[in-house]
């Protein structure tokens, strides 16, 4: 396999890894509680209710998405930005003026995932139940 195709994709493999990983565990624990507390319901056992007030606690933090979908759209945004930025300001020091398109890549990836937070964003916004 050559240089130009192994690194790329080690890099990509890697960067998938660290963001996966720590988000399937997650989910593979809280799985695990949810159907030891689903057993310990059918065989007519008490339930803790620390327990039960530590998974809701989870729910309820969940249950804020809207905020932190917004949050990543702006921090997405303004690293668009700065990458966009920082093309001008090194412009003048490259020699055969690719360095614009060069920057100019990160920032339209950053740029549509941070425009897609911002939708989503905004569509938890307005489909969320108002409470008075």
């Amino acid at each position: 396999m050559d240089a130009d195709i192994f690194v790329p994709f080690v890099f990509f493999g890697f960067l998938a890894a660290i963001i996966l990983v720590p988000k399937l565990a997650k989910e593979r624990t809280k799985r695990s509680a949810h159907d030891l507390v689903s057993r310990a319901m059918e065989r007519g056992q008490p339930l803790d209710p620390a327990l039960v007030s530590q998974l809701t606690q989870n729910m309820l933090e969940e249950g804020n998405r809207a905020r932190k979908s917004l949050g990543n759209a702006v921090v997405l945004l303004a690293l668009a930005g700065g990458f966009f930025a920082a093309g001008f300001v090194i412009e003048g020091y490259d020699n055969d003026g690719d360095v614009m398109r060069g920057m100019a890549v990160p920032a339209i990836i950053l740029a549509s995932v941070g425009f897609a937070y911002l939708a989503l964003a905004i569509i938890d916004y307005s489909t969320k139940k108002k409470t008075a």
